[in-house]
């Protein structure tokens, strides 16, 4: 006979207890096996498939793309035997009983409704259980007819008394989410045209402010536009809420203290350049952001101290004994910060390949949640938006950040003369009741140097 079994959003780890229907892979009727995906998750940290535990047949999709479920909480219901036959006291699956049970009374017969299912497109689909229709109504006076092509059909306007609109335009503005109320009208006699909402409708589409690079859907695109076309409101997803939260709560928590340096990077471009050409980085991009991240690693492994972290619950410090290098990358979800595990066993070309594979999964939203936990310390590469410097904020649970500026060709004093050199500028931003000045003043001079003279890499490795 047939089996329902209800599939819960599980727990996909780090302590989430939320996460965002994005996109299901499959719709009410499919035939679905074990370990199939069936839906994608977007949790604060980054996209999941999800898998069927079960193989059966898909009959209710019970959350709809979009949606932020709380974990624990029924999205699937799967007809785990589906060939069986059926019984007189099969149960129907337990999402789509109705009814309330009272105390000496039994079950109450559910009324007549019509029951909402989403398909994979997220697009609901009724399933009627309505009675059927009564008998057509009698015919109605043309005067009737004429004053309820202005008024919806009911005798009175069904969005405003002073508004005037057929049924099809009335229609049309339902459909494209418009307010007849907000049109102004050009038909005769104040009656609102189809070409009044078509209009209206599309002074009022957000407007792509800002896209990312293979990014096809701008930033405002899954907003509501408001009814005069001057604003957009965009829900705040899980990333971006979550990287609110937590660069408010380190901002306002961790004591800040920012220092910078100014340095001639002309020998680390240099070093750029022949790598290129060399045969064992042909299968790498080589970057002078690879070599910032080489200098900090070699800073903190000369400065331990500064790979801690505060632990506000036991009042302790803990420091690591490992380097798990965070690299902020903008990604069209919101800024997330993954980390290479154990950057400090890396070479050179091995730094260069984790680099180059975790920005790109990060920026197609595939960073898995442990790739973006126990991270110890983090580089920023502002200097990509062609910005000099900043004060970065802290990635929550570390100590301190590395803003890499951008590099530009300017006059330098070199040997006692004005030369044209590669100059650009760092900022170290630290937790100051795990840092003080001078340990932050020198992790920063041990990456200056690095970055002046690529010799003294080799020195301290």
């Amino acid at each position: 006979m047939p089996s329902y079994q209800q599939f819960k959003l599980p727990d996909v780890g780090e302590g989430l207890t939320e996460a965002e229907i994005a996109e299901w892979r499959v719709a009410v009727g499919d035939t679905v096996t074990v370990n199939q995906t069936i839906v994608e998750i977007e949790t604060a940290k980054s996209l999941v498939e999800l898998p069927a535990p079960w193989a059966g047949v898909v009959t209710e999709l019970l959350a709809q793309e979009g949606q932020t479920v709380p974990v624990g909480t029924p999205i699937v219901v799967i007809d785990v035997d589906p060939g069986g036959a059926p019984s007189d006291d099969s149960a129907a699956p337990a999402a789509e009983t109705s009814g309330d049970v009272l105390v000496g009374y039994g079950t109450k017969e559910a009324p007549a409704a019509r029951r909402r299912r989403f398909a994979a497109d997220g697009a609901a689909t009724a399933v009627a259980t309505a009675p059927a229709p009564a008998a057509p109504a009698p015919a109605r006076p043309a005067a009737d007819v004429a004053r309820a092509a202005a008024t919806g059909g009911n005798g009175r306007s069904s969005t405003s008394p002073a508004v005037l609109a057929k049924p099809p335009v009335r229609k049309l503005a339902k459909d494209l989410g418009v307010d007849l109320t907000a049109i102004a009208a050009t038909g005769p006699g104040g009656i609102v045209t189809r070409e009044d909402v078509l209009e209206h409708s599309r002074r009022s589409q957000a407007e792509e402010l800002a896209t990312y690079p293979g990014d096809d859907q701008p930033w405002l695109a899954d907003g509501t536009v408001s009814a005069n076309g001057r604003q957009t409101r965009v829900p705040v997803r899980s990333v971006r809420r979550r990287t609110a939260e937590a660069m408010v709560n380190s901002a306002f928590t961790a004591p800040h203290v920012t220092v910078f340096h100014t340095v001639d990077v002309t020998r680390t471009m240099r070093l750029v350049a022949r790598l290129k050409e060399d045969r064992a980085f042909a299968d790498v991009r080589v970057t002078p952001l690879l070599l910032a991240a080489k200098a900090l690693v070699l800073a903190v492994r000369r400065h331990p101290q500064i790979n801690a972290s505060w632990d506000e619950a036991t009042q302790e410090i803990v420091y690591k004994h490992y380097v798990n290098l965070g690299i902020a990358a903008a990604t069209p979800r919101g800024l997330v910060v993954p980390n290479i595990k154990d950057a400090h066993r890396l070479d050179l070309h091995e730094l260069a390949t984790a680099i180059a594979g975790l920005t790109a999964t990060a920026r197609e939203g595939r960073a898995t949640p442990q790739d973006m936990t126990d991270g110890t310390v983090t580089i920023t590469n502002v200097g990509v938006f062609g910005i000099d410097t900043g004060t970065p904020i802290i990635n929550p649970g570390e100590a301190a950040i590395l803003a890499f500026g951008a590099i530009r060709k300017q006059p330098w004093v070199h040997k006692d003369k004005v030369k044209p050199r590669w100059v650009t500028q760092l900022a170290l931003s630290f937790d100051h009741r795990l840092v003080d000045g001078e340990l932050g003043a020198r992790v920063l001079s041990d990456v200056a140097q690095v970055l002046e003279n690529p010799d003294m890499g080799l020195v301290w490795s």
